[in-house]
């Protein structure tokens, strides 16, 4: 079964959404109440070694976006400026909105609290900061309660949505929307038959170090964002003990061609890196093929899998299009202070 993507709200017009978010948020909108002191929203900075107090909160909710996992959050941490608090029981993170980085922005509270209580407590610590409360990368399911609660407007952050396919697709290939992609992995299977593919231990995680080394130098872009997602997935290789990632290498001719690593949330693996050289013809779609077939067998409550957004590259886009997405996940920006009571 798809997943419901939320027809009654996000598929209405502008003038209808504008006009139920008035009408709810002038008879519904909920009164501003404080379910505790915001005295421990106190944000800190995102390190390594707080990287274990943020974990448990993550399964604690069903959004199956990148933004609520280790990866999603530690491998941004210094772009976005990320920071964190642990408040009755419920995880805060706040920096820079997606858009607009020089803004500060809220991710949706996870934990104990329900937005009900968690809202108005932001709201409450930045009225008593004097900032803007705004709410970014905000998961579609969280953007149509918070709509209905308080009757704000919601905007759409079109190149920070999600890819979400089904596991059982990408491990498989199965079926003729596939034919392309599997009939790629077959060109890799037999112009390289000394193909080899492995999980990343650390018996070879040296050599995958190694060979990343030499990736960034062969494929060298003059972009601020490659480098920073270059640098990180360096500092990620050389933490890999400590994090809670898993990964597969894939070697033609006995040298590493091509690596993957991820994390599983829930029922949903995440995928945050995969890297290819680009004169091995279908590396790419091999290193899909067998890092999706390894995780969805070592771990079977897996049922979907996020291959993150696009940044709004064209050609990331394609890419992406081209192996059927079961849906995008879509995520909004919601500024919030005209509308809590």
């Amino acid at each position: 079964m798809g997943i419901a993507l939320l027809p009654d709200f996000f598929d209405l017009t502008t003038q209808q959404k504008f006009s139920l978010m008035e009408t709810t948020r002038l008879e519904t909108a909920p009164e501003l109440t404080q379910p505790a002191a915001t005295d421990c929203l106190v944000f800190k900075p995102i390190t390594l070694d707080s990287l274990s107090e943020i974990a448990p909160y993550l399964p604690q909710q069903s959004y199956r976006t990148c933004d609520f996992s280790i990866g999603g959050i530690y491998m941004w941490v210094d772009y976005f400026g990320y920071e964190y608090a642990i408040c009755h029981d419920t995880l805060f993170i706040r920096g820079g909105e997606e858009d607009h980085l020089q803004n500060t922005a809220f991710a949706v509270p996870v934990g104990a609290l329900d937005l009900k209580e968690s809202i108005p407590l932001l709201g409450a610590y930045c009225r008593q900061h004097g900032q803007a409360l705004i709410l970014s990368a905000v998961p579609e399911p969280a953007a149509q309660t918070i709509a209905e609660l308080y009757g704000c407007p919601v905007t759409e952050l079109p190149d920070w949505g999600d890819y979400l396919y089904r596991a059982s697709d990408l491990a498989t290939l199965v079926g003729h929307r596939f034919n392309k992609k599997r009939n790629r992995v077959n060109k890799f299977k037999s112009t390289y038959p000394d193909f080899q593919y492995e999980p990343v231990t650390a018996q070879n995680l040296p050599e995958l170090k190694d060979f990343f080394d030499r990736y960034m130098q062969a494929y060298h872009k003059d972009s601020e964002l490659f480098a920073y997602e270059e640098s990180k997935v360096a500092q990620v290789l050389h933490e890999y003990d400590r994090l809670p990632f898993e990964g597969g290498l894939l070697r033609v001719g006995g040298e590493i061609a091509a690596f993957s690593v991820g994390e599983v949330v829930n029922d949903t693996l995440i995928v945050h890196i995969e890297k290819a050289r680009k004169d091995i013809v279908g590396a790419y779609e091999a290193i899909n093929y067998f890092y999706s077939a390894q995780m969805a067998e070592a771990h079977p409550e897996v049922q979907y899998i996020n291959r993150e957004d696009d940044a709004g590259d064209p050609g990331l886009r394609e890419a992406k299009l081209s192996y059927n997405p079961e849906t995008i996940l879509k995520k909004y920006n919601i500024p919030l202070d005209n509308f809590l009571q």
